[in-house]
């Protein structure tokens, strides 16, 4: 399972970036009320920058940034054993975020993305062959930073999304639409509604561009509702 102790099974920027796009998408269709969504995604944040979020509601949260240089993964647990609000040190544990590499860390400044609450961090530029986090000590836990349990939805695999799904939104789910949608296939009003038939593709049209989902708005017109 993916964790910051085992990243090898973590996707590389471009996959995760297409796969937090497809995990928005899905969760734009399933959930119009932006109350009730988990995941979102903003390919407009700023000229050079994608943001990606997971957000339960909870207090939970991750932050991912995508940028020209690479990608940084922010995320806080807040009942796991690193959390600044559970740890003796009464804040942010050692060597999580001290390591970022600067073309980085400097998005770590961003008032938005909370940084006075992180339990773990993760990095990579393109130029790397690996995801990096800093070298630091875990405390004695099986899932010391939370990380085990909020990067699990990122293993790729439909099915993972497919469970979660049907558990927080207490319906049943097609696993076969949930495939294409990560495969980014072309958003069809057949597709949409076999996840949601009280939903249309008109609906979704500025979800779709700002999620920046690639599904040509020319083509959504009355020969597709």
């Amino acid at each position: 399972m993916i964790s910051t102790k085992d990243l090898s099974l973590f996707p590389n920027i471009n996959n995760l970036k297409a796969l937090t796009q497809s995990l928005a998408m899905l969760d734009a269709i399933i959930s119009p009320d932006w109350e009730f969504r988990y995941y979102s995604f903003n390919s407009h944040w700023n000229t050079e920058v994608s943001i990606a979020t997971m957000l339960n509601g909870s207090g939970d949260h991750i932050f991912l940034v995508f940028t020209q240089i690479g990608a940084i993964v922010k995320g806080f647990a807040h009942e796991s054993p690193m959390s600044p609000y559970i740890n003796d040190l009464g804040q942010v544990w050692p060597n999580v975020l001290d390591q970022v590499p600067e073309p980085l860390a400097v998005y770590l400044k961003e008032p938005a993305f909370l940084i006075n609450e992180t339990t773990f961090c993760i990095w990579r530029s393109f130029q790397d062959a690996t995801w990096k986090r800093g070298v630091l000590k875990f405390p004695e836990s099986d899932n010391p930073d939370g990380s085990k349990e909020l990067l699990s939805i990122l293993d790729g695999n439909p099915l993972t999304y497919q469970t979660w799904a049907e558990s927080y939104y207490e319906q049943k789910i097609s696993v076969n639409a949930v495939d294409q949608v990560y495969k980014h296939c072309h958003l069809t009003q057949s597709l949409v509604s076999e996840l949601n038939p009280d939903i249309s593709l008109q609906m979704l049209a500025q979800d779709i561009e700002e999620i920046g989902y690639p599904n040509s708005l020319a083509k959504i017109d009355s020969r597709l509702m």
